[in-house]
């Protein structure tokens, strides 16, 4: 969802580093990577070992709501979906095709996000927050195939991020890269594809990815 849906990476990246700061120093761009596309346990790990802090009991829930209060105000902004998606999640609908958005993100934003792309594009969504484990873990990305009744390697995913294309492949499902760098087993792609892109374009990458 985020990054490759919708463009917020930037707004989860001015919370990041906020946050970092209160914690004591401020991320540098490599430890920031660390985050992206990660849960927001992970980001206040990052953080505070990157500070020399020690986290106490208490830490974690009054932390969260900060972070996520800052996001609600960063993401009260209008948000456009990226460029082509809506037309191509359109096509996908027209043509029967069962989406699932899996995400990160906890329900209480994520569900903005959502709106802001189309919800009646979707049958259903897994959060990071509805698992035992969220990303890099494969547990969301097995649980939305079996809310679509599908084998995980029948199922194709867009990820962005390096936690969220480990967790797909992990789950055994196939998966195309939005990214330079990607993990084994994951189908690089350029985000522009998505601008003019339909079912039957879906269709060829799936085969292509497949059949490597």
């Amino acid at each position: 969802m985020d990054g490759t849906m919708v463009d917020t990476e930037p707004l989860w990246g001015i919370a990041t580093y906020e946050l970092s700061e209160k914690l004591g120093r401020r991320l540098n761009a490599e430890q920031r990577e660390r985050t992206v596309g990660g849960s927001f346990a992970n980001t206040l790990r990052v953080c505070a070992k990157w500070a020399g802090m020690e986290l106490q009991p208490g830490d974690y829930e009054h932390y969260r709501a900060w972070m996520y209060a800052r996001m609600g105000e960063l993401l009260s902004a209008d948000l456009q979906p990226n460029p082509g998606v809506r037309e191509l999640l359109a096509s996908l609908l027209a043509d029967g095709i069962p989406m699932m958005v899996t995400t990160n993100t906890e329900r209480e934003l994520a569900d903005r996000c959502i709106d802001a792309v189309g919800r009646e594009f979707f049958c259903g969504s897994v959060t990071g927050d509805e698992v035992p484990n969220p990303k890099p873990a494969p547990d969301m990305y097995l649980a939305a195939a079996q809310a679509v009744g599908q084998d995980p390697s029948d199922c194709l995913v867009f990820e962005d991020s390096w936690a969220g294309m480990t967790a797909a492949a992990a789950a055994g499902c196939v998966v195309l890269g939005l990214a330079e760098k990607v993990p084994d087993g994951v189908m690089p792609m350029d985000p522009q594809e998505f601008v003019g892109a339909d079912a039957k374009w879906v269709y060829g990458r799936f085969s292509a990815a497949t059949s490597q």
